[in-house]
Order: structure tokens, then sequence, then C-alpha cells
């Protein structure tokens, strides 16, 4: 195994991360599609007012994003942190056990499917190139290059979940108010549709399981709400 097999396999890992953004971005869109549908039509279920279901989309919308951002943000600032710790643990053991190290990377090459003797001579050549990058990336699977960005991470979360908001959120206030509500329902039956089949594509799952669990999900949430906002309505609360 040469150093070039070795950056590779970093690539491999860096386009594992970028489905898993995508894959959280499409998870983003749905969350923001299928929260904001269900707070508008339950106030729609309540009232007809054009003024009180922007309001309370408009909420949903800023709140929802808001906390997607906030949650993403601390847990891949948590994650950055775990991998620096682990770097920086790393380097510290290849300046005090230099040799230990080289016979551990070994062992992790061998354990990929090397003899000994080319494990062995990998492993060397990895460690005078580059030590603390070859133990991370087989060692760690981490790219010290590539570490995960807490803002990053935020911004995309924050504007997935935006996006996905916005369709109920406009599907409820621009028709006129004897199609607002199948207009909405419509609109978002579509867009998790989609959502579904993009995330299940990217999972390599069923497609059509997706898709109508997807579906089925955020039409039984605009039920519920619906049903509450009914019934609150009518008892004037």
């Amino acid at each position: 195994m040469t150093y070039t097999q070795a950056h590779d396999e970093a690539h491999g890992n860096g386009l594992g991360a970028r489905l898993n953004w995508l894959r959280a971005a499409v998870l983003g869109a749905n969350d923001g599609v299928v929260s904001t549908a269900g707070l508008v039509v339950g106030v729609a279920g309540a009232t007809g007012d054009r003024g009180t279901l922007l309001t309370a989309g408009l909420a949903g919308l800023l709140a929802g994003s808001m906390s997607m951002a906030v949650g993403e943000y601390v847990s891949v600032s948590t994650q950055r942190d775990s991998e620096k710790a682990a770097l920086a643990t790393e380097k510290r053991e290849l300046s005090e056990a230099p040799d230990e190290e080289l016979v551990e990377l070994t062992g992790l090459l061998e354990g990929k499917g090397l003899s000994r003797e080319v494990a062995r001579e990998a492993a060397l050549q990895l460690t005078e190139r580059d030590a603390l990058r070859a133990h991370a990336v087989v060692e760690l699977g981490i790219n010290p290059d590539e570490l995960t960005n807490p803002w990053h991470a935020a911004g995309a979360s924050f504007l997935a979940f935006t996006a996905g908001a916005l369709l109920p959120l406009l599907a409820i206030v621009l028709p006129p108010s004897s199609l607002r509500l199948i207009v909405t329902v419509l609109s978002v039956l579509a867009a998790l549709a989609l959502t579904g089949w993009w995330s299940a594509r990217l999972g390599d799952a069923r497609v059509g399981l997706a898709v109508l669990r997807n579906m089925g999900g955020g039409a039984l949430a605009m039920a519920v709400t619906y049903g509450a906002g009914e019934l609150l309505g009518a008892v004037g609360v």
C-alpha cells in the first residue's frame, strides 16, 4: 500500500461525508415541510384569517430553522472537538513512542489484507511521508485537512429547513381561502414524495416504501393538527 492509496482512501471518506451532508439536507428540508405544514394546517382548522396564518407560519419557520441550526452547531462542534482531541492524542503518542506506533500502523495495514512484509514497508513509507496523517486516516478514519465545520453544518441545516418550510407557508397564504387547504395538502404531499424518493436513493433503500411512509407521516401530522385546530376553534379557544 502506497501513500497515494492512503490518500485515495481519504477521498473515499470525503465522498461519504458529502453524501451524509446531502442526506442531512434532504431530511432537514423534509422536517421543514412536515413541521410547518402541521402548524399552518392546524391554525387553518381554527381560523381562516390570512394574517394569523402568515404569523404562525413565519414563527414556526424561524423557530424551527434556528432550532435546527443551533442543534447542528452544537452537535458538530462536539464532533470536531472529539476529532481534534483524537489527533492531539495521536500526535503525542507518535512523539513519545514512535516505534510502538509504527508497529500499530503495520498491524492495521495488515488487517486490511496486506502481507506482513508489505504492510511493514507501507507503514514505513507512510510514516516517513506524514506519520500523523497516516495514523489519522488508517487508524482514526479522519482527514486532518477536512475536519467537520460546525458553521457549515448550522448554515446548511438552517437553509434546508427554511427551504422546506417555505412551501407550506406560501401554499397556505397565497391561494384564495376556498382553495387554501387543498393546495397546501397537495403541495406538501408532492414535496414529501420528492424528499422521500431522494432520501431513499441516497440510502439505497426501497423508493416506493420510503415515499409512502413519508407521505403517510405528513398526511397524519396534518390530519391531527387540523382536527385539533378545528376542535379549539369550535370551543372558542
